[in-house]
Order: structure tokens, then C-alpha cells, then sequence
């Protein structure tokens, strides 16, 4: 599934909403440059698929039932540095943006504006996974802002 030059672009979805994940599916196979590798309903599947699947985007849910996006963002980040996470959500707050920005996420978009969701993908795995969190080289830690929200249990290196 490689055109002239053209690298695949292996994408996991992750939403605890069937109906979302179906949605973005669709949208998503209609570009040739996207393979969609898997799919997961919460953080914990998302970090286990990300170990199993290898994909290079990850595109993260935000409210999600057992370990929600930012956790599971930050974890991602923290163990797969070049993974790209794109944040989603259909009643993120400035807030709520921010914490996942500092998690790792790229960016976050709303759920309403997934059509932008090929461009907002192709424009941060070209920029490769800049994030403007842990800018230190080898410093692999979860932001601070996110390690003082969620407790440093949540970010001790842990078999999942």
C-alpha cells in the first residue's frame, strides 16, 4: 500500500464510542497514504496496541473509561517519544487541551471537525513528533503539569 515515495502512515484509533471509531475509520481508509493498523475503546487497550501494533499516529480520545487519553497520551510518550498522538474530542475545554498538549498530544482537535483530521496527520508527521513538553534530550518523564494532576503512581515504569 506504498505509492512513488510515499510512505504508509500506520494509524491507531482509539475512542470508547463504536459509532466514533467506525466514523473515523471511514474517513481515514479514503487516503491511500493512511493504514488504520487497529483499534482500541480506552487508554489501557490503546497502550497495549501501541506496543503490539507499532503505529506512527495514534489518534486519542480524551474521556475514556480505565486510563482516559491524557494519561494514556502521556504514557504513550513517555515509552514511544516518536509516536504521534492526535488529540480528539467532542467536549474538550481549553483546559482540557492544554493537559493533553502536555501530555504529548500534537494537537487536539473536536470530534466536529474530523474532516481536518487527514491534514492535522500529515501536517505533524511531517513536522516528525515535535512537542513543545520535555524538550530536554533522553528526558522521557511525563510533563509536570501532568505529573502533579495525576500522581507519580501514574507514571512509574509498570509491566501493563
Amino acid at each position: 500500500m506504498e505509492s512513488e515515495g510515499t510512505e504508509v502512515i500506520r494509524i491507531l484509533l482509539v475512542d470508547d464510542m463504536d459509532k466514533i471509531r467506525e466514523s473515523l475509520r471511514s474517513i481515514l481508509a479514503t487516503y491511500p497514504h493512511f493504514e488504520i493498523v487497529g483499534e482500541a475503546c480506552d487508554g489501557e487497550e490503546a497502550v497495549l496496541a501501541v506496543a503490539q501494533l507499532k503505529p506512527s499516529v495514534v489518534v486519542m480520545d480524551i474521556n475514556m473509561p480505565r486510563l482516559n487519553g491524557i494519561e494514556a497520551t502521556a504514557w504513550i510518550k513517555r515509552t514511544y517519544p516518536h509516536v504521534v498522538v492526535v488529540g480528539v474530542s467532542a467536549i474538550a475545554t481549553e483546559y482540557t487541551c492544554q493537559l493533553m498538549k502536555a501530555a504529548g498530544a500534537t494537537t487536539v482537535i473536536s470530534k466536529e471537525a474530523v474532516e481536518q483530521l487527514q491534514n492535522v496527520i500529515l501536517e505533524t508527521v511531517g513536522q516528525g513528533s515535535r512537542s513543545t513538553v520535555n524538550k530536554r534530550k533522553g528526558d522521557r518523564r511525563p510533563s509536570t503539569l501532568i505529573h502533579q494532576l495525576f500522581g507519580p503512581e501514574h507514571f512509574r515504569d509498570k509491566t501493563i
